[in-house]
C-alpha cells in the first residue's frame, strides 16, 4: 500500500504519455490545411500537447523509478497547471455572465445585440484582425447557405442558430424602420449579407458565450480530478524520498562499515604503546 501512490501516478502518466502524441499530430496536420477556421486552433493544440507531454514524463519517471527531484517538478507544474485552470474558469464566468438573446415578436428565433454583452468580449469582437479571422470562419463554414431555400412561411416558423440570426439575414426591426445602422450594411449578395453587421458580431459571442459556459463546467471537473491527482502525487513524492533514505523492514542494504580515515594510525600507536609497557 505505501507504493500505491507510485503506481497509480505511473499508470496515469503512462496513458497521458501516449494521449499526447495525437494531440501533437493534429496541430501539425492542421497546419498543413489551409482552411482559416481550423489554423486558429494549430497553436492552442501544439502547446496543450507538448505541455501534457512533458508533464506525463516527469510523472512516468519520478513514480516508476522513485526520482524525486523529477515529481518534484512534475508536481510544481501540475500546481501552476491548477492555477492556471482555476483563473480562466473564473474569468470566463464573469466576462460571459452578461449576454444572452432578445426575443422577437412572432418569430421562433431570437436576435442579439452587442451592447448587452461584457466590455471585454466586445473589445476583442471589435479587433480588426480578429474579427477578419471570425467572418472568414463563418463564410467558409456555408451557415448562411442552409438558409437560401427558406421560404417567408420557415423564417416565421423555424429557429435559427445565434450566428444564422446575426450574420445570414438583416435585423427584423428593418421591416419598420431603418434607424439601426445595420440595415443599411446588409446585401443581399452571398459574400456580403450581414457579415459587416454588429448583430453578426454579437452572434458570434452568443455562440461563444455559450460554448465558454460548457467548457467551464467541464473545467470544474477536470480542476477536482486534478486535484486528486496533484495529491496522489504527493504520496509518491514522499515515497521517493523515503526510498533514497530509508529503508524497508527486514533489509539490511549495508556492504561493509569503513572505519575513520586515521584508525590505523590511531591502531598502530596503542598496539606500539602497549608493547613497550
Amino acid at each position: 500500500m505505501q507504493r500505491f501512490s507510485n503506481s497509480v501516478i505511473g499508470f496515469l502518466n503512462f496513458f497521458t504519455l501516449l494521449a499526447s502524441i495525437p494531440i501533437i499530430g493534429a496541430g501539425l496536420w492542421i497546419s498543413r490545411s489551409t482552411t482559416t477556421c481550423e489554423n486558429f486552433f494549430q497553436t492552442p493544440l501544439l502547446i496543450i500537447g507538448f505541455i501534457v507531454l512533458m508533464i506525463s514524463l516527469f510523472g512516468f519517471i519520478g513514480a516508476c523509478f522513485h526520482v524525486a527531484w523529477a515529481l518534484w517538478v512534475y508536481l510544481v507544474i501540475m500546481l501552476l497547471i491548477i492555477a492556471a485552470i482555476l483563473g480562466l474558469t473564473i474569468f470566463g464566468f464573469a466576462v460571459t455572465s452578461q449576454g444572452g438573446g432578445v426575443e422577437v415578436p412572432g418569430r421562433v428565433y431570437m436576435e442579439y445585440h452587442l451592447e448587452n454583452y461584457s466590455i471585454w468580449m466586445r473589445n476583442k469582437i471589435k479587433d480588426p484582425q480578429y474579427w477578419s479571422t471570425m467572418r472568414s470562419c463563418i463564410m467558409g463554414s456555408n451557415t448562411c447557405s442552409k438558409l437560401a431555400s427558406w421560404t417567408s412561411l420557415d423564417v416565421m416558423e423555424k429557429d435559427m442558430s445565434p450566428i444564422q440570426s446575426g450574420c445570414c439575414k438583416p435585423p427584423t426591426s428593418c421591416n419598420t424602420n431603418m434607424e439601426d445602422n445595420d440595415c443599411y450594411r446588409w446585401n443581399n449578395a452571398a459574400n456580403i449579407l450581414c457579415y459587416n453587421c454588429d448583430s453578426c458580431k454579437a452572434g458570434v459571442l452568443e455562440n461563444i458565450r455559450r460554448d465558454w459556459h460548457k467548457v467551464s463546467v467541464l473545467s470544474v471537473v477536470v480542476l477536482v480530478f486534478l486535484i486528486g491527482i496533484y495529491s496522489i502525487g504527493c504520496c509518491a513524492f514522499r515515497n521517493s524520498r523515503r526510498a533514497q533514505t530509508d529503508y524497508p523492514h527486514g533489509e539490511n542494504r549495508m556492504s561493509k562499515v569503513r572505519p575513520r580515515w586515521d584508525y590505523h594510525c590511531w591502531r598502530w600507536f596503542h598496539e606500539k604503546k602497549e608493547q613497550l609497557f
